[in-house]
């Protein structure tokens, strides 16, 4: 029996790590036939599984790094527009991959489940680019086979050079945003786009059968409650096993309810807004719900209380500095014929402050 075919996800990372990275790290190790090799200049005192590999490199070499590879000078101002260079991993990285057979491009905000159980070597041994939805391909995770045409699908694009020299990010790597036309059912090529990206490149090259390509839907996003992590396997509704959950929504949810975790639990549920031991159907649960929903409600008082507050404290300035503000009548004419009258309040210079716009009546 053949052994499974090696594979290898980068992920170049700069800044601070964020608060669910420890959990990332957790369902790394629970996949400890995948390598996870991580650049970045942050220092990582935890201890780390064996299959998760740290390379020490500024984020100045980097960019140095990937001008070198990709032959020409690159616009890298701020590692959020290493987005945009996801593709051409398989070549700027091309020493670190020498010994697999499939690299990946991925995100840290996700928890993964069984990868094992979704990347299959009948899958593996049948494509060259691996994608896990069925719309467009993902920068959080996309598997590439490790050739030369593969790794250098990027060059596909009629774009890419505009793209790689171009401080913006596109989101080259996935659809342009496109997505929620995507999602829809439209297609990539009946849609306006401001550049050639990897999903036009993949499905092309896909039907003129230059690639074989694999589309299917193994992942979570969004904020749907009812997931489980249990020993590495990740299930939702306790009906379906998948591949990932991305936080991308969760991470960024009003009113975060914390963990208190030091160490991540063998066996975790994650709700709409927090992590639990619990089900969500426990009474525990129900009561904690219970709990935060007024909590929530005491935070909403309380926004509303400071809203209230700064009103008050402008309607009190108008009135004790009359000269604070000046009124500005604007009349427009439209058509030649009708007339409106817009009537501002701004605040003038006080204490040595920048004027600002307070609110216009019309």
């Amino acid at each position: 029996m053949d052994s499974p075919k090696k594979i290898a996800l980068l992920y170049p990372y700069y800044g601070k790590f964020p608060w669910y990275f420890k959990f990332f790290i957790e369902s790394c190790k629970y996949n400890p036939s995948v390598d996870f090799i991580i650049f970045t200049d942050i220092k990582i005192n935890d201890e780390l599984p064996k299959n998760i590999i740290v390379v020490e490199y500024s984020f100045l070499e980097l960019k140095k790094l990937i001008s070198e590879k990709i032959g020409f000078s690159v616009s890298l101002n701020s590692p959020y527009k290493l987005c945009d260079f996801k593709p051409a991993y398989g070549v700027i990285f091309s020493e670190f991959i020498t010994d697999y057979d499939f690299w990946g491009h991925g995100d840290i905000d996700l928890i993964f489940g069984n990868i094992r159980t979704f990347m299959t070597d009948e899958i593996l041994d049948n494509f060259d680019v691996v994608c896990v939805r069925d719309e467009y391909v993902t920068g959080f995770f996309t598997l590439f086979r490790n050739n030369e045409f593969v790794n250098k699908l990027y060059e596909e694009s009629k774009d890419y050079k505009f793209v790689f020299q171009n401080e913006k990010n596109f989101v080259f790597d996935e659809c342009g945003n496109l997505f929620s036309e995507l999602q829809a059912g439209e297609s990539i090529f009946e849609l306006e786009s401001e550049i050639e990206t990897m999903t036009h490149v993949i499905k092309r090259l896909n039907q003129e059968e230059k690639i074989r390509a694999y589309f299917d839907f193994f992942v979570v996003e969004g904020v749907p409650g009812n997931l489980l992590w249990d020993n590495g396997t990740l299930s939702f509704k306790d009906q379906y096993e998948i591949l990932l959950y991305h936080l991308i929504s969760f991470k960024n949810f009003p009113h975060f309810v914390p963990f208190f975790w030091k160490k991540v639990p063998s066996k975790f549920y994650i709700g709409k807004n927090y992590f639990s031991s619990y089900p969500e159907k426990s009474f525990r649960i129900k009561f904690y719900k219970i709990f935060f929903e007024f909590y929530l409600s005491i935070l909403n008082l309380k926004e509303a209380f400071s809203r209230w507050l700064e009103n008050l404290k402008i309607s009190t300035l108008l009135f004790f500095n009359k000269n604070a503000y000046d009124v500005t009548e604007v009349v427009i004419i439209i058509d030649n014929k009708k007339t409106r009258k817009v009537k501002r309040l701004e605040k003038k210079q006080i204490n040595g402050k920048a004027s600002k716009e307070i609110f216009s009546i019309k």
